[in-house]
């Protein structure tokens, strides 16, 4: 259990990422000039080159994180950093009857955000999607003394110090909570779903179309969800590997999906029932096989996959 008050672990001298928000081992002195994750194909450099910061600077500059509660959902509530930094992502925690848990990370932790946390009642685990939101997850770690869950595929981005990765395909966080990680891989072999109740929490495993939130959504031929190996530089996954992660999730009932970023917020609206959508998990194997066909492919075992 973690305890009721909380210590703020900052890290405010280790280089930050300017670009993704991972932060590493070392200070300004350390000569540091490359970022790993960005220098992935997923990700990327930007123009101006890689360029690093600290928490402490960020802090310095005035960054804040604001924390807002979903209108249809009172147990859940989304943290996002203003001015937006790196990758712009939002945290979710999740309040079950067993104790709070957080849905990926954002990379400024302060005392502001450790106050709000124990308010809502604290942190008993921490379960981050892929790479690209370990952000400062050792501080965050440390601060509230409980544990961290990622794909065991992705262990090998991890920075700072190392946690026992998820290996089993669906795998119960926190006994009781009716909280399950989903190992879906795709955008990274060990990138995860989290599902509750009956919201499915995405990031970019699954990622968010703009036109998933028009108020008549799924209409024939209009696509909700998309799924890439690389998002900002637009590397769809392969076929078989869109079969592969509906074909895991499809088990799982939802009515709402959250992706990663505000506004992401998708849920079966009052008409989908009489226009037979299926909800979000209807749109989301209809987005699959969209997708699917728009690569070209005419015959692939996606398309005789139901709800």
């Amino acid at each position: 259990m973690c305890p009721r008050k909380p210590v703020l672990q900052s890290s405010d001298d280790l280089l930050i990422c300017n670009e993704c928000g991972t932060q590493y081992a070392v200070r300004e002195d350390s000569g540091q000039d490359e970022c790993k994750v960005c220098n992935d194909p997923r990700q990327y450099v930007p123009a101006t080159g890689q360029v690093f910061t600290t928490l402490g600077k960020l802090k310095d500059a005035g960054h804040k994180n604001v924390w807002w509660q979903d209108e249809h959902n009172s147990k859940v509530w989304s943290v996002k950093t203003y001015p937006s930094f790196a990758i712009g992502e939002r945290a979710e925690l999740i309040q079950t009857d067993k104790g709070n848990i957080l849905w990926d990370l954002i990379p400024l932790i302060d005392q502001e955000t450790v106050d709000k946390i124990v308010e809502l009642g604290g942190l008993e685990a921490i379960v981050i999607s892929h790479p690209h939101y370990y952000s400062t997850w050792a501080d965050w770690s440390r601060t509230f003394n409980c544990p961290v869950y990622v794909g065991a595929p992705d262990k090998i981005w991890l920075e700072r110090v190392d946690v026992p990765g998820l290996h089993d395909i669906y795998t119960p966080i926190l006994e009781g909570s009716g909280v399950t990680a989903i190992l879906a891989g795709g955008h990274f072999p060990g990138s995860l779903l989290l599902h509750w109740n009956d919201i499915l929490f995405i990031a970019d495993t699954i990622f968010t179309s703009p036109s998933a939130t028009n108020p008549v959504p799924g209409k024939e031929g209009v696509i909700s969800f998309t799924l890439w190996y690389s998002i900002p530089n637009r590397i769809p996954l392969h076929p078989d590997e869109i079969l592969r992660i509906w074909q895991i999730v499809k088990p799982y009932d939802f009515h709402f999906a959250f992706g990663a970023f505000r506004g992401q917020d998708v849920r079966t609206m009052p008409n989908e029932q009489e226009r037979g959508t299926g909800g979000p998990k209807g749109r989301l194997l209809e987005s699959c096989k969209i997708y699917v066909r728009a690569m070209g492919w005419r015959e692939h075992g996606l398309f005789g996959e139901t709800i």
